[in-house]
C-alpha cells in the first residue's frame, strides 16, 4: 500500500494545518513556508499527483479549484492583484505529489523572465 501524502494526512484529519476553507471537493490551508503575505494552498480532495496527471473525468474538478482560488482571494482582499501557481514535477519545483494550487498575493509580483 502506497505511503499517504502529506496532503491526504490533512484532508483525512489525520495532521494538523491551519485550514482558511473546505468543501467536498477540495481544502485551501495557509501555507508553512510562505513565499508571500497571503499564501494558501488550495488542495482537491481527490488524489491527483500532479496536473500531468489529471484525466478528462478532472475538467470539473480543476475549474473548481480555479473558481474557490477566486472565493478565496476576495475573502483575503486580493482579489485585485493575486498569482496562481502549479508546480508540474520535481523539477518544476513540486515537492508534495498530490496537485494543488498555490495563491499569493498582498506582494508586488516581478514579471518573469519567460517568454512567451
Amino acid at each position: 500500500m502506497t505511503d499517504k501524502t502529506l496532503f491526504e494526512k490533512i484532508i483525512n484529519g489525520d495532521t494538523c494545518a491551519d485550514i482558511v476553507y473546505e468543501d467536498e471537493q477540495c481544502i485551501a490551508i495557509k501555507d508553512i513556508a510562505p513565499q508571500a503575505p497571503t499564501h494558501l494552498l488550495i488542495i482537491p480532495k481527490k488524489p491527483i499527483p500532479m496536473l500531468a496527471n489529471a484525466a478528462p473525468v478532472d475538467e470539473s474538478l480543476l475549474g473548481h479549484l480555479l473558481l474557490v482560488a477566486c472565493d478565496i482571494a476576495k475573502e483575503a482582499g486580493i482579489s485585485e492583484a493575486f498569482r496562481i501557481v502549479i508546480n508540474n514535477g520535481a523539477e518544476a519545483g513540486q515537492t508534495v505529489f498530490h496537485l494543488h494550487l498555490h495563491l499569493l498575493g498582498n506582494k508586488k509580483f516581478l514579471e518573469s523572465n519567460l517568454s512567451f
